[in-house]
């Protein structure tokens, strides 16, 4: 049990923030644990073929502990809310190879007992364990995950942020770290993550206050349930499951929409006023609808005009949300 103490200076500076430095390693889960990933799982039987075709795979894949567990240097808190990956990688690069012993063995030996062999072996050399592993890193994001799962997986993180921050505007802070995930708790300015370790680990639970340093929060598609850094000793961070997840899922059904609206506003502007019951880019509107990119900003133009929806942008994307009055038009 983590318990997170935050005064008001703390809350006005909660942030959300998408990493890719973070889904590349967490997304290695797929190739050790793909049955606690659904919502993935056609995407990675896509991507086999070429996660199969790298040398570095047995090194990745022996990045993921028994029971899920990544060292925290491994995905390092974001400095800002859409870092790049190769800045992200830059950090992890920087990072003091005289760490990586103890933060491999806190994450491995509380439940695996050992390190894997391909970590073991390269353990007296950490500066070139670390030498190898940023590469890999960088192989598997470049021809794995940048060309096609990124650009989808990318939307629903940022429109889960969107969405978070309407929660933020129309509720406040309490509701928003309360719907954040089951997991979390927030009440009398402390916000709890059970991490359900009720088995003789932690049972006291970690104080960590968070004393103007930030608390960042970052939507992941690899994780079942709220988590932080294993250490404490890291600048406060959260990492909860992204909403909407479903979504990427396979393909969808064109959404269901009223004789009378499609008489309204034509078939393909009624469409898209029904997907966004949530925060959705150009790009995922495209891919839902099965056009281009263009013909949907032509229609969100459209929709922009008459107020039916809303935008807001987040790093370099740009995502719509119907208004109070759409959602009254699309019933």
């Amino acid at each position: 049990m983590y318990r997170f103490h935050l005064g008001l200076a703390d809350l006005a500076a909660v942030s959300f923030a998408c990493s890719p430095l973070q889904e590349t390693v967490l997304s290695l889960r797929m190739w050790t644990h793909p049955a606690s990933y659904p919502a993935q799982q056609a995407w990675f039987r896509r991507l086999r073929p070429d996660f199969e075709q790298l040398e570095s795979r047995r090194l990745l894949c022996s990045l993921i502990a028994g029971n899920r567990y990544v060292a925290d240097f491994l995905t390092p808190r974001p400095a800002g809310p859409a870092p790049s990956f190769r800045s992200e990688l830059g950090v992890l690069r920087a990072t003091d190879p005289a760490t990586l012993r103890v933060e491999l063995e806190r994450a491995f030996l509380p439940h695996d007992g050992r390190l894997p062999t391909p970590l073991a072996e390269r353990l007296a050399e950490p500066a070139r364990l670390l030498e190898e592993i940023c590469p890999a890193l960088e192989e598997y994001w470049e021809n794995c995950l940048a060309p096609h799962w990124w650009p989808r997986a990318r939307s629903v993180l940022e429109a889960d942020i969107v969405h978070r921050a309407r929660t933020l505007a129309q509720h406040g802070v309490g509701v928003l770290l309360s719907e954040l995930d089951q997991r979390l708790r927030w009440g009398d300015g402390v916000l709890t993550i059970d991490r359900g370790w009720g088995r003789g680990r932690d049972v006291a639970g970690r104080d960590i206050r968070v004393d103007r340093r930030g608390l960042v929060f970052t939507p992941s598609c690899f994780i079942r349930s709220a988590n932080t850094f294993i250490s404490d000793q890291y600048p406060p961070a959260i990492a909860y499951p992204a909403r909407g997840q479903g979504s990427m899922a396979g393909a969808l059904d064109r959404p269901s929409t009223s004789r009378a609206l499609e008489q309204l506003l034509g078939a393909p502007k009624a469409r898209l006023l029904a997907l966004l019951h949530e925060p959705v880019s150009t790009t995922e509107l495209a891919l839902r609808l099965g056009v281009t990119p263009g013909a949907v900003s032509q229609h969100l133009a459209v929709l922009l005009a008459t107020r039916l929806v809303s935008r807001a942008r987040h790093g370099r994307s740009v995502l719509y949300l119907r208004t109070a009055l759409g959602d009254e038009l699309a019933g």
